[in-house]
């Protein structure tokens, strides 16, 4: 019989969203939980995964299309007796747990006793088609399909046996190797001991940083006009939608007060350099974002107010106990800030490795809805495209955001001196409602502090 899929609800309320591409084509055979659609919300692209297995009989909605939650997008014909379209339960059906937020799991069929959990084993991604699915002998139960790697990374990798010995390498290098598809026992390592870094990972693919598709103002890939055409339109959609109503509300929402503040970050470069030498930090990315990160986390236990939300419909100020720390990243999309939750709890090194892997998701394009939500504070690093100062609109919901220049040489005082040191510009932007121009200064002044001399941190801990 034929059962209709419709879209899920992906999480935050979303009420539609846009069909990326298809994974598959009317006709194709398809297992559980196997990825059959990509589709764009307002904050992020996602992965379906499908909640039946048979086979395609319709597509419903071409690619480009805009979807409203809840409106069927493809029918499968499966066997068994007829119980309805996923999202729905007929009359006499009995109680199913059915598919929400994605990723949530797929319908139940069988009301006896619980299945156990197939167990799987992660096996290396190289170039070989897909393993067929794993059947769970007790009852049938959700089993994700292992992915090939994508077409054109796989015709890269050659075919190699699998090493008996796992590879040595940092959890950033196993993540974004994952990405890739890349299997590390193929990789040479080139770090101390062997160790396989990030550069041979992007290196074994195909040479160097991986590129990124020059970006319009619109937050789209660039194309180049029509000849004879005068200008071109871009439908406002997707996360540019989202980034603009955002940026609009907090704008006429939080007044906003922007303060700056020029820094001598000599002794933290000194500092990061002599970490990446370091054989505790071998094979992780450590930059000034890193650093500064981890210096907001330690100033802001003695300034708490920038980590603070108004609340307008309940007129309270939510103080909160913990920082969901978020980092702006411009991706081939645009503009998106996840948060690394709970980051107040993790060590330098932990802050580094979930760092790298918010970066690297985010730029892939497969940041979930869940990791766009919930900041508390957020950072935006401007000094990788040569800026020095800005005033950073504040994401909304959170008190502050940060927005960190480039790091330049400049003559300097020092010691009573002129000086060639290595300086940074600070600009913060907080909404007055909840910060204090003196609280907002305290904390900035702070903040300084540690960076220009990071042995004050111990007397902030």
């Amino acid at each position: 019989m034929i059962k209709e899929f419709r879209l899920p609800d992906l999480g935050e309320g979303l009420t539609e969203s846009e069909i990326v591409a298809w994974k598959v084509a009317v006709g194709d055979t398809v297992a559980l939980n196997q990825i059959i659609a990509e589709v764009e919300t307002a904050k992020a692209v996602v992965e379906l995964p499908s909640p039946f297995a048979g086979v395609v009989a319709a597509l419903h909605e071409q690619p480009g299309t805009v979807v409203e939650v809840g409106k069927p997008i493809v029918s499968f014909e499966v066997e068994g007796d007829d119980g309805g379209s996923a999202g729905g339960s007929g009359a006499d059906a009995p109680a199913k747990r059915e598919p929400n937020l994605v990723g949530y799991g797929a319908v139940l069929e069988n009301s006896g006793r619980p299945a156990r959990r197939a167990r799987s084993f992660a096996a290396p991604a190289v170039a070989d088609a897909a393993p067929a699915p794993v059947v769970e002998p007790v009852a049938p139960a959700p089993v994700v399909e292992p992915v090939a790697p994508a077409p054109a990374v796989a015709e890269a990798l050659p075919a190699v046996p699998r090493s008996a010995e796992r590879p040595r390498s940092t959890p950033p290098v196993r993540k974004l190797a994952k990405d890739l598809g890349v299997d590390l026992a193929a990789v040479t390592g080139t770090g101390e001991h062997g160790l396989i870094t990030r550069d041979d990972v992007r290196n074994f693919v195909g040479g160097g940083d991986l590129p990124v598709a020059p970006q319009d103002l619109a937050g789209v890939s660039a194309q180049a006009p029509a000849q004879g055409e005068r200008e071109t339109r871009t439908p406002i959609k997707g996360v540019r939608k989202f980034t603009a109503a955002a940026m609009v509300s907090s704008a006429f929402t939080a007044p906003h007060v922007t303060e700056f503040l020029t820094v001598d970050v000599t002794p933290t470069m000194e500092l990061l350099a002599k970490l990446k030498a370091s054989r505790a930090f071998a094979g992780y990315k450590l930059t000034p974002l890193t650093v500064v990160a981890k210096a907001v986390l330690i100033a802001l236990r003695n300034h708490p107010t920038l980590n603070t939300r108004w609340d307008e419909a309940k007129q309270e100020i939510v103080q909160y106990n913990y920082v969901n720390l978020g980092i702006a990243a411009a991706t081939p999309r645009g503009l998106t800030v996840p948060n690394i939750k709970d980051a107040d709890r993790m060590s330098l090194l932990e802050l580094s490795t979930a760092l790298t892997e918010l970066t690297d998701t985010a730029r892939a394009g497969k940041t979930a809805p869940a990791e766009l939500s919930g900041g508390t504070i957020s950072i935006t690093n401007i000094g990788v495209f040569g800026i020095d100062a800005g005033t950073p609109i504040l994401n909304p919901g959170e008190a502050a955001i940060l927005a960190l220049g480039a790091v330049r040489k400049m003559p300097w005082e020092y010691q009573d001196e002129v000086a060639l040191r290595q300086v940074m510009t600070l600009s913060l932007s907080f909404d007055h409602r909840l910060v204090d121009g003196e609280q907002g200064s305290r904390f900035l002044q702070d903040l300084g502090a540690i960076l220009s001399d990071p042995g004050m941190a111990l007397a902030m801990v």
